[in-house]
Formats: C-alpha cells, sequence, structure tokens
C-alpha cells in the first residue's frame, strides 16, 4: 500500500492577491503609471497644437513705388485685428525676394498703384498651409478694398513633396532611429553604462549609426522617392547631426534615470518635439507655447534646417545647426559624466528582472549556492 504525499514544489499559495502581486511588481506599477502619462501627454500635446491654427505675427514685407503708399499699407497689415502679421517695409519687389530667400520674412506684398492688382509673393517650401494663410489673410485685405490679388511662388516646394512635409517627415524618422538606437543600447547591456569606457564605445557606435542613418534618409527622400531636392552631402550631414543629437540626449537621460531615461528622451523629443517642429504648421500658425519651444528642441530645429537646405540654398539652417550641436556636445558630456560617477558599477539590462543596477543581486535563486 502506497502513501499519499502532497507536493509542495509550487510553494505556498498566498491567494489570488498574491499571484497579483507577485506577477505585477511595484517597480512595474509605476512604469505602466509612467507610460499612461506619457500617452495622455502625448494626446495632449498634438491636439493642443493642432487642433485650431491660427496665423500670429507671420513676417510679411512690403514693397511699393510710393514711400508713403508703403507705409500706409504696413500700418494697415499690422493693425489687422489679432495680430495675424507683421509687416515691414522694403524698397522694391527685388529686395522682396532676397529676404524671402534668406528666410527673413515668410511672404510680401508688391503694391501696384497703377492698377487693381497687387502681387502676394510666398515660398511653399517652407510650408504650404503658411503660404496658404498668407493669401488668406491678405486676401481678405486686398478685397475689402476693392483690389485683386496675384500670388507668386518664389520657394515652390518640389513636385514630390507634397505640402512641403516631406523634409518633416525626414527629420522625424531621423529622431526615431536615434532614441530607438540609443534604448536597445540599453536594453542589450544596461541601461547605464558600467565606467567611462563603455559610455564612449556607445556614443562611438551611436555615432556609426548616424552616420549611415543619415545618408540612407538622404538617399530615400532624394534620389530614391525624388520627394526633397538638395544637396546630397549637406542633408546626409545634417541626417547625421539630427540622429547623433536624439541618440546622446537619449543616452544622457538613461545615465541619469535608467530605463525611465527612455520615457524621458521620448517626452522631450516625440511628446513636446514633434508637435512643435513647424511641420503640418510651421511657427506663426502654432499656439504661443509650441512657437517658442519649437526652435530649441531637435525635431524643429532640423525640420527648418532641412527646409534651408532643400529650398533655400541653406539660408537660415546656421541657427539650427547650431541647436543641434548644442544637443550632441550637452548629451554626450552628461553621459560620460554619468558614467564616471557610477565608478564602474555596471547596469543591469533592461528586461533582466534585476530591481536595481547592482550585479550583486543573483540572478537565480540558486546562483552562488552550488556545491
Amino acid at each position: 500500500m502506497t502513501q499519499r504525499t502532497e507536493s509542495t514544489d509550487a510553494g505556498p499559495s498566498g491567494g489570488f492577491l498574491a499571484e497579483i502581486k507577485d506577477a505585477v511588481t511595484v517597480r512595474a506599477a509605476l512604469l505602466v503609471l509612467g507610460v499612461l502619462a506619457l500617452q495622455l501627454a502625448f494626446i495632449t500635446s498634438y491636439i493642443g497644437a493642432f487642433h485650431q491654427p491660427k496665423p500670429s505675427e507671420i513676417p510679411i514685407a512690403v514693397a511699393a513705388p510710393v514711400e508713403q503708399l508703403t507705409e500706409r499699407t504696413v500700418k494697415q497689415l499690422d493693425g489687422l485685428p489679432g495680430k495675424p502679421l507683421d509687416a515691414t517695409a522694403v524698397q522694391n519687389r527685388a529686395t522682396a525676394v532676397e529676404q524671402i530667400e534668406n528666410r527673413d520674412v515668410d511672404g510680401a506684398l508688391i503694391v501696384n498703384p497703377a492698377g487693381t492688382t497687387d502681387e502676394l509673393l510666398v515660398a511653399s517650401g517652407a510650408g504650404a498651409s503658411l503660404s496658404q494663410a498668407l493669401a488668406e489673410v491678405v486676401g481678405i485685405v486686398e478685397k475689402a478694398q476693392g483690389r485683386t490679388l496675384k500670388i507668386t511662388d518664389v520657394a515652390p516646394a518640389d513636385k514630390g513633396d507634397a505640402r512641403g512635409l516631406s523634409s518633416f517627415y525626414l527629420v522625424i524618422g531621423w529622431c526615431v532611429g536615434g532614441y530607438l538606437c540609443a534604448a536597445i543600447l540599453a536594453i542589450s547591456a544596461g541601461a547605464r553604462p558600467a565606467n567611462s569606457a563603455r559610455a564612449i564605445i556607445r556614443l562611438g557606435a551611436l555615432l556609426l549609426y548616424s552616420i549611415a542613418a543619415g545618408l540612407l534618409g538622404t538617399l530615400i527622400a532624394g534620389p530614391v522617392l525624388d520627394a526633397l531636392p538638395g544637396s546630397i552631402m549637406v542633408l546626409w550631414g545634417l541626417g547625421t547631426l539630427v540622429v547623433f543629437a536624439v541618440g546622446a540626449i537619449t543616452l544622457a537621460f538613461q545615465g541619469l534615470a535608467g530605463v525611465v531615461g527612455i520615457g524621458l528622451a521620448i517626452l522631450l523629443v516625440v511628446v513636446l518635439g514633434n508637435p512643435s517642429a513647424g511641420g503640418a504648421y510651421p511657427y506663426p500658425l502654432l499656439p504661443p507655447f509650441w512657437s517658442a519651444i519649437g526652435p530649441a528642441l531637435p525635431p524643429g530645429a532640423g525640420t527648418y534646417a532641412a527646409r534651408s537646405i532643400s529650398y533655400f540654398k541653406g539660408n537660415g539652417a546656421g541657427g539650427p545647426m547650431l541647436v543641434l550641436a548644442g544637443w550632441a556636445v550637452l548629451g554626450s558630456a552628461v553621459t560620460l559624466a554619468c558614467a564616471a560617477f557610477r565608478r564602474g558599477r555596471p547596469g543591469a539590462a533592461v528586461g533582466s528582472g534585476l530591481p536595481g543596477d547592482s550585479l550583486s543581486v543573483p540572478r537565480f535563486a540558486g546562483e552562488g549556492t552550488e556545491g
């Protein structure tokens, strides 16, 4: 006769509540709440930036044969309700075209006192929605005076660049590659680099990736799809800088906050950076907060520079390139500083299950107890 025995392999059971606590740790719950907050911020930022585009102080030049007429027109445009335009007097049409090409203004009104038709110069390469907004606002003013408007596009978007958005999507793709590359480095070998040497290696790997991503993105947008004109070499350099800057920021956040740093990078680049980049709606059409932060963030700086390179002979690209370089230097410096501060303490790989960054925590229950 055999005696019945009970198996205790599964260990003591504490009921369903205990199973929940074991399946979803406090750390996991906090991370999920963080994801929820990031998701809500994403929804709020995109809808907040795009739900009601409104022109605000769009820079526009005004030229007329008579100085008094020019001054009167400038005053009239500046005095429109809500201040949709910011008018500046220029000497003649040639000067107005030059200012548009230099990206000093977004359009120009050429007044013809000898007739009833004036000319509005626009640049759809800077964004079709901006050109349309200018035409709409100035058209209302002209119609109220019994005049008509002829529109001339002096910097038109390429035929393969629908609404001038290709540069925006190209830069967004580069940004995505930058923070995903940095995140993968964290997933494979720990969010925080163990020492300065490993931090340098990560930055070196990121640089190589940035060079490849910059070139391939440029080739796809240019020769392959024929969507974006401009110098391949210059756009390649911009792409390399965008990818490296975003990746370096992500590595820096990871050095400061571990895996949470990936979320912080997404908050900065995606939640705040993308809607304020001036892609679908350039800066003068965005709400004040978004138009203020856009030029200082990588997506906005990259988009403005890409449009400048493609349609304005590189004019106006210097400032945005400096912004991107600043982010790249800052991200690299913080990454190296965090690694040096850790003094050889390696970080746990993301998803390893370790509660902290210390290797002193055994990975398996029986590890180090054999024999």
